[in-house]
């Protein structure tokens, strides 16, 4: 049987593909597709590398390839800029979130997972006074396009840097000084900056899926797989078990089951290897509130290609974000 969309995109984002042809996979649909949803870099090494090119048509290669290959240059020349801007702040506690904190501690090679802007979580106090520091080195205010929710937008006219502050809302503070409390410094950047701790980092990136409404590009999910997983391929600050008593509570807290729930089970689905981490990590539930979840959200966003928007969308937010 031919591979499909789904086994396709299984065995490309895979740290180690299984070995086998994929000559008959669907690549007139798989190409484009991956390419708008970050795996191309990831899917073009497996190919190459791992995969001894597993049958798969030259043009198909050759477009993954030149994506993978300006992903390593355009993340090499991001976080070099990075690093020389804040190597030397002191005296602040700056957590970078996201892509930039995902590329080199969760990823085999800092290639694979396009860095297409910088999230940092920054105290509230610290929202103007980074932004001057930052506006010093060429970063002008921009509009918020995506509708983030961060608190600042700034740009070189290369690189974006979303700051978030109160990510919890403003009701919930002492749980956002948990995460500043919790973090990790990150001392090749500097005295300044730091990650958020492993369920922290799982919470938060839950917490942009539900506030996207899960529109968001797959290779989100390729990170979830990893943090939930202990990021097996690496020896970073994420690779190690999760404390699922902790992911829970904390879930409780931040008012994100439900989102924890959703997005655990969308994984789940794409990826069956992580069936026990996801059964051991999702946090109980109603059984009406499961059904409704997996009827509207987990089944229609695990389906590759599809371009729908989920129906009720704004409420869908409200309902998984606690508000």
């Amino acid at each position: 049987m031919a591979p499909s969309l789904l086994d396709t995109f299984r065995v490309l984002s895979s740290f180690d593909p299984p070995k086998g042809s994929l000559r008959d996979a669907p690549w007139e649909e798989y190409v484009d597709w991956a390419i708008a949803q970050g795996l191309a870099p990831l899917a073009a090494y497996n190919l190459e590398y791992r995969l001894a090119g597993a049958d798969s048509p030259e043009w198909a290669r050759d477009r993954l390839l030149s994506i993978y290959s300006g992903s390593v240059n355009d993340n090499v020349m991001k976080l070099v800029n990075l690093k020389q801007i804040v190597d030397e702040l002191e005296g602040r506690k700056l957590l970078v979130m996201g892509a930039a904190a995902f590329a080199e501690a969760i990823y085999p090679h800092v290639g694979f997972r396009p860095v297409l802007d910088i999230q940092m979580l920054v105290r509230r106090v610290d929202v103007e006074g980074f932004s001057g520091y930052l506006s010093q080195h060429h970063f002008k205010p921009e509009k918020d396009e995506s509708n983030s929710g961060a608190a600042r937008v700034l740009s070189d006219g290369r690189t974006a840097i979303y700051l978030f502050a109160d990510a919890l809302g403003p009701d919930r503070r002492e749980e956002v000084q948990g995460i500043f409390d919790r973090a990790k410094p990150w001392k090749v950047y500097g005295p300044s900056i730091f990650r958020p701790d492993l369920e922290d980092m799982v919470l938060l990136l839950v917490l942009e899926h539900a506030r996207q409404g899960y529109q968001v590009p797959w290779l989100s999910f390729v990170d979830l797989r990893e943090l939930v997983t202990g990021s097996t391929s690496m020896g970073s600050v994420y690779s190690r078990p999760l404390d699922m008593a902790a992911l829970k509570e904390r879930a409780k807290a931040w008012r994100l089951e439900r989102a924890l729930y959703t997005s655990l089970s969308i994984i789940e689905r794409l990826f069956p290897e992580t069936a026990a981490a996801v059964e051991a990590s999702r946090p109980p539930l109603r059984r009406a509130t499961r059904e409704l979840l997996n009827r509207l959200v987990v089944e229609p966003v695990s389906v590759p290609g599809s371009h729908g928007v989920l129906r009720g969308a704004d409420r869908l937010r409200r309902l998984l974000t606690g508000q």
